[in-house]
């Protein structure tokens, strides 16, 4: 329990800043499995729309220090490596 008055205006910060954050990272896995969906689908047109807004959630989940610069790097180019594997016709991903 908080000791000040400061001390528990943070804790209220903190709280309000996690619930947000949490719908946030939500957001960006949705993001990332609808892409991977539409790659199972071999369905290249939706796959390559849905890469590219998906990278821009992750991107901006980044740069808002939600989820870490590396992770985001991580996702995008493990769905590249799907997406470009979907678009050669089917070589097998790493």
């Amino acid at each position: 329990m908080a000791n000040s008055r400061q001390a528990a205006k943070r804790a209220r910060q903190s709280e309000l800043r996690r619930q947000l954050r949490s719908g946030q990272r939500a957001a960006g896995r949705t993001a990332v499995k609808k892409v991977l969906a539409a790659i199972e689908a071999e369905d290249r047109e939706a796959s390559q729309t849905l890469y590219r807004s998906a990278s821009a959630k992750l991107d901006q989940l980044a740069n808002k220090g939600v989820i870490h610069a590396n992770k985001v790097a991580r996702h995008k180019r493990r769905l590249n490596i799907r997406l470009r594997s979907l678009i050669d016709g089917g070589a097998e991903a790493p």
